[in-house]
């Protein structure tokens, strides 16, 4: 059942994804574009998230001790900004806005065989273990 869960919450995800047209790298680089060729749809898109979250977080999470599949809720434990958070959301939200693709949308297009797609995930893994790396010697 756990599987099924999964299946159907990321095929869920990946149809939101392609009906927003987050897939397409040049709608969401106008969207970023806001002294040219602004296009605001993605804010809406941003914005019925927002409800769909907030209204299945109040639903679901808040009343309940426990999630209906799993054993536990996961709930991030670090509760402070720091830097490693601070300085990786500024490379994410540059890499963002300079390819216009993030890993989830890079990850639902894999499959068009898009090179341009597949180098985004080859360095978007070489960055992750590069992060992981680099972490480790710094601790």
């Amino acid at each position: 059942m756990k599987l099924l869960t999964t299946l159907f919450a990321g095929l869920l995800f990946g149809l939101g994804l392609s009906v927003s047209q987050m897939l397409n790298p040049q709608k969401v680089i106008n969207f970023l574009d806001v002294a040219g060729h602004w296009d605001a749809s993605l804010a809406f898109v941003m914005i019925g998230a927002l409800l769909v979250f907030s209204l299945g977080y109040y639903w679901l999470i808040k009343p309940s001790s426990q999630p209906i599949i799993a054993d536990k809720y996961f709930m991030p434990s670090a509760k402070v900004i720091d830097k490693p958070l601070v300085v990786g959301a500024i490379i994410f939200g540059i890499g963002w806005g300079l390819v216009g693709i993030c890993p989830g949308p890079a990850l639902a297009n894999i499959l068009g065989g898009d090179v341009k797609i597949l180098g985004f995930i080859a360095a978007m893994l070489i960055g992750m273990k590069m992060s992981g790396l680099l972490a480790a010697v710094l601790s």
